[in-house]
């Protein structure tokens, strides 16, 4: 007797050969299609081969610099080169740079204060947390700067998550009087806390590493002067789905600072994030501040990928 499997293997073995030969055409013709699209992409991805003295057209994003990325191209030479593309800002820089920079008819789109390691995460910390933020509200007073960065700090031994949310919130609360006063926003920097691959690409041990908790944290601030900085480098590596946070979070962001995922280097075809469909959408959803360019270059030409990121944003 022959198997029942058997007897129903035989009958439809026709039948099976005959799907498999339109399977294989159709993964055949997939795969060209495949093929034909990625060429199709790839032609349209940014390349290194723009044009050497590109400048900015369209103009509808005002673009600026976190300077440090450029160490040590001098300052100078870097704000020649940021006027020269059309850059319409500069921050990350030593502040006795300002009066040259605002010479050079650049503004200064953000001033730094305490830095992200020592925050006011850890109550021991507050009298140097405020007093660098009220130095820096002066500071962006003095340069016709609207904006001062802050950061919650690091987590500490000791400290819950729940006690750290009270002692960030204690420590602003002194000081954002003081910056609506002036007339000054502090911006609240998100930080990733994946990559601890490079001390600047990411920071392990950062409190603030979510940018959801960061408007919670803001929400409770509750000031039209406490806002967010939205880096997209950082919200793509702890969080993703940039298009729609920029969307869901738009009445808090009041900054916004770039670099390819991962690897915080140019905004190139070797990185993830779409920076034209994320432009597009700063566009979409009424965002007027800056955008600075925060990438560590990477290419041979370092003025040329500059080029290029402003090429990528100039949407």
């Amino acid at each position: 007797m022959i198997p029942s499997w058997k007897c129903s293997s035989q009958k439809t073995t026709g039948k099976a050969l005959e799907q498999l030969s339109r399977r294989a055409l159709l993964v055949s013709a997939g795969a060209l299609s495949v093929g034909f699209a990625t060429e199709s992409v790839q032609a349209q991805l940014p390349q290194k081969e723009i044009e050497p003295d590109y400048t900015i057209q369209n103009k509808q994003i005002r673009q600026s610099i976190m300077g440090w990325t450029y160490n040590p191209m001098p300052t100078a030479d870097l704000a020649k080169l940021c006027k020269d593309i059309g850059l319409v800002a500069m921050e990350g820089v030593g502040r006795e740079h300002y009066p040259m920079i605002r010479e050079l008819g650049l503004d200064i789109s953000l001033v730094g204060s305490h830095g992200f390691d020592k925050g006011p995460f850890n109550p021991a910390n507050h009298a140097f947390v405020i007093k660098s933020l009220r130095e820096a509200i002066d500071v962006a007073v003095q340069c016709d700067c609207p904006k001062v960065i802050t950061f919650t700090g690091m987590r500490e031994a000791g400290i819950s998550d729940e006690q750290g949310a009270d002692n960030c919130i204690a420590a602003w609360k002194k000081v954002i009087g003081y910056a609506e006063s002036q007339g000054i926003t502090l911006c609240l920097e998100h930080l990733n806390s994946r990559d601890s691959s490079h001390p600047m690409k990411g920071h392990p041990g950062y409190f603030g590493d979510h940018v959801d908790f960061c408007v919670e944290l803001i929400k409770q601030v509750d000031s039209p002067n406490f806002k967010l900085l939205f880096d997209i480098y950082h919200v793509a590596i702890m969080d993703g789905d940039v298009i729609r946070r920029l969307r869901q979070h738009k009445d808090f962001i009041a900054h916004i600072h770039t670099a390819g995922v991962p690897g915080r280097a140019e905004l190139d075809e070797n990185q993830e994030v779409n920076y034209p469909a994320v432009m597009r959408t700063l566009l979409e959803i009424g965002y007027q501040g800056h955008v600075a360019q925060e990438f560590i270059p990477t290419w041979p030409d370092r003025a040329l990928a500059l080029r290029h990121a402003a090429k990528v944003c100039d949407v």
